[in-house]
């Protein structure tokens, strides 16, 4: 039977940090910004005796030093996460018949032939262990909704199943906040449309969905709450779909003009790394925190093009539209890239922006 693992690292990012200093185990350990919890920043990850504390990922680093006080703070090291992404997903990589799609620094999709998914599952993870000294629990599914809830089930380091036979006994009852894919906005807008629970999203009415959500979306929701969806693993090399850069200011900047130039100056270094992919820009972004800690995100299409004195241009008119009479904390731009031929007729799958 062909089947769909989903493999996820534990604390992916606190346990590369606890193979480098091994003094680290145990403790509660925080990584995020440059590791100063005086400087804006927020919490990239935190081991499970962190979390115990109540500090989680996104949390400003502030706050969770307030609620782990002993906790241990390092810096991000991005290369580290990156050379150690790469170690596991060349170990997955190698298992017998794996078709590999990688979602990012410590997970994966792999679709296997198999009567024994669980057995396999243990070889994996035995596997990335011998290799990396770094633990991973196994989702099993048979579509990849299911694989990618399974994987909560079983951490840390275990393998869980959940399949169309035990969906309704494991999920049913379950919030659907729950669900992969329905954040805290999706789950209000659907409780107010009396749907609370898994399973009453399962069989929740598809005029109301669609009246809500479209005619995709609304489809979507009903299909993912009976775990639904493609079976189908896809290895196909990722395209990014474009660059994106921000920063957190450690002073609020207040100065129209401050702003302006501060935003151009992300856009240039946005720019720098489209020329590198040498495709053309057919879209821009403009993500704005004001303080403190309201995020408004503005975007715009525009004409395909390679000409960046055009671009900046059209990047003064998403600048204009943030508000000149309140603080600014963080800024991010961002650049929407053409897709390259073979993307373009479906044989390249491409991810999303912030």
């Amino acid at each position: 039977m062909r089947w769909v693992l989903h493999v996820d690292l534990d604390q992916f990012i606190a346990a590369v940090e606890v193979l480098r200093r091994p003094e680290l185990a145990g403790l509660a350990l925080i990584v995020g910004g440059r590791g100063d919890p005086t400087e804006r920043a927020v919490v990239s990850t935190a081991s499970y005796e962190a979390r115990a504390f109540g500090v989680g990922s996104g949390m400003p680093l502030r706050i969770a030093a307030r609620k782990a006080p002993d906790a241990v703070i390092l810096p991000v090291d991005a290369p580290a996460y990156l050379a150690a992404s790469a170690e596991v997903m060349a170990a997955v990589r190698a298992q017998p018949g794996a078709v590999v799609q990688v979602l990012g620094w410590d997970e994966a999709f792999v679709g296997v032939d198999t009567d024994d998914p669980e057995a396999y599952a243990r070889r994996l993870q035995h596997a990335v262990l011998e290799r990396t000294g770094l633990h991973c629990s196994v989702g099993i599914g048979d579509t990849l909704v299911r694989a990618k809830i399974a994987t909560g089930f079983g951490k840390p380091r275990g393998v869980f199943r959940l399949t169309a036979e035990n969906w309704d006994d494991v999920m049913g009852e379950r919030p659907v906040i729950e669900l992969w894919g329905v954040g805290p906005k999706v789950s209000k807008r659907l409780v107010a449309l009396g749907i609370r629970t898994v399973a009453e999203l399962s069989t929740a009415p598809e005029d109301g969905l669609v009246a809500e959500f479209g005619p995709r979306m609304g489809l979507w929701y009903r299909e993912l709450g009976q775990g639904g969806g493609s079976a189908v693993v896809d290895d196909t090399p990722w395209v990014a779909r474009g660059h994106s850069r921000e920063t957190t200011y450690q002073t609020d900047l207040a100065d129209r003009a401050e702003i302006e130039q501060a935003a151009l100056t992300l856009l240039e270094q946005v720019l720098d790394d489209v020329a590198e992919d040498g495709r053309p820009v057919i879209g821009l972004g403009l993500k704005v925190r004001y303080a403190p800690f309201t995020t408004k995100t503005f975007t715009k299409r525009i004409p395909e093009t390679v000409d960046r004195d055009l671009v900046i241009a059209k990047a003064r008119e998403l600048i204009a539209r943030i508000d000149p009479d309140r603080p600014v904390r963080l800024l991010g731009m961002r650049a929407e890239m053409a897709l390259p031929d073979d993307a373009r007729e479906g044989r390249a799958p491409t991810r999303g922006a912030w």
